[in-house]
């Protein structure tokens, strides 16, 4: 008998998602009557009304062709970018999209280069399907993202690479790209034959100087046929629980992705499409531009708070719905960002999402001193506060309070 016959496979020993083990923890926690307030997932509290939904069958694999032509619609509307409907994919949410983005581009043993701190489904899915991924470390000095010159380093490192994903706003770190930086990476890619592939799920969740050119956030798809761009309906939309996103194509990707998506998961999700079709009207624009006027508010409470915090750098917060920050003097008291997020959550009722998550400088379970030792998301925690305003000003005092 095959002695592995029973065990589960290689590709399946990858890191769960910590936050959505802390949103089992606060379940938990609030059947057994507690007041939890949760700063933690990336899931705004406005979200919009189902209607009447109509019963509905499959649709094609790459969604519908009125979908897809509002989708291209869109881009017209927020960016002055034409796009061909037949470029665009609708998938099961913007996981989805990944998961066939990646299928479709790269092979086992590829390198695939990303950002750290990142979204940790990046990292874990390209280790599933057997792509070698290269983190790429950032720090206040490129504003949390990467540049041509830490891609050198990393091709001189590591070797040729096949692909590279930008995220812009981030996660954790809502930092953005301007356009002469993602033009500077889009350079690079094309000299060296990289893929881009660009995590706009963000887009319309930006604080904006007044005046900029580009206040929405600026697509890879003005700038590059051959980039692929990935979004969503569940941040800006707050279409969360729906599960339907796209991606915008090269030409020469539609076939093979479609081919895939037909294995995969047959259709999006038909109910979800329909309820999509008003996302994208004048007063669905302006309602959801409300939404993101009180995420500004709430992210202005957090600024304001800095002091009384006590903590270390954060982040320049551009745009998404989040506060990424080292915990500085905290550390001496609880030892890492793990242990100060488990008493947070412990004695004072508050959620908020440990670094590790996004930048696990040293894996858990490893021989390491200190958080100063190990570094990186050992040392900071994500707060999200698409919560909204009240939720974060509860959280906000709690956190002070809990900190003596």
């Amino acid at each position: 008998m095959n002695p592995r016959a029973m065990e589960p496979s290689k590709r399946s020993h990858i890191p769960a998602f910590e936050v959505m083990r802390i949103t089992d923890e606060i379940a938990r926690r609030r059947a057994d009557g507690h007041d939890v307030v949760s700063l933690c997932a990336g899931e705004p509290s406005a979200r919009p009304a189902p209607g009447t939904l109509k019963p509905a069958g499959y649709t094609g694999p790459l969604g519908t062709t009125p979908l897809r032509e509002a989708i291209a619609g869109h881009y017209r509307a927020w960016y002055g970018v034409e796009v061909d409907p037949g470029r665009v994919a609708v998938t099961t949410g913007s996981s989805g999209a990944f998961q066939l983005v990646f299928l479709t581009v790269f092979d086992p043993g590829d390198r695939v280069a990303l950002a750290s701190p990142g979204y940790p489904a990046y990292r874990n899915i390209l280790a599933a399907l057997g792509v070698q991924v290269v983190e790429i470390p950032t720090d206040a000095t490129t504003r949390y993202q990467p540049t041509p010159a830490l891609l050198d380093a990393a091709a001189a490192e590591h070797g040729e690479l096949a692909g590279l994903i930008v995220a812009s706003p981030a996660n954790p770190t809502g930092t953005m790209l301007g356009r002469a930086e993602l033009a500077a990476l889009v350079d690079w890619c094309r000299i060296h034959g990289t893929r881009l592939i660009s995590d706009e799920i963000y887009h319309g969740i930006t604080f904006p100087e007044p005046g900029d050119p580009d206040p929405r956030g600026v697509t890879a798809v003005d700038l590059d046929a051959e980039a692929i761009v990935i979004n969503s309906f569940s941040k800006y939309w707050g279409m969360t629980g729906w599960r339907l996103g796209w991606a915008v194509l090269p030409p020469s990707l539609v076939s093979p992705l479609e081919a895939l998506a037909s294995n995969f998961a047959l259709s999006p999700p038909a109910p979800a499409q329909e309820l999509a079709m008003r996302a994208f009207g004048e007063e669905s624009y302006a309602e959801r531009d409300t939404v993101v006027d009180g995420f500004a508010r709430a992210r202005a409470m957090i600024l304001d708070a800095e002091p009384s915090l006590r903590w270390g750098a954060a982040a320049p917060s551009d745009g998404a719905f989040y506060y990424y920050s080292d915990l500085g003097p905290q550390l001496e008291r609880y030892g890492d960002s793990v242990e100060y997020a488990r008493a947070l959550l412990e004695r004072a009722d508050v959620a908020i999402v440990p670094g590790v998550d996004f930048d696990p400088s040293t894996s858990p379970g490893q021989a390491a001193g200190s958080a100063q030792d190990r570094g990186g998301g050992y040392r900071a925690v994500r707060l999200s506060y698409a919560a909204g305003e009240s939720a974060v000003a509860e959280a906000l005092e709690r956190i002070i309070r809990f900190q003596g």
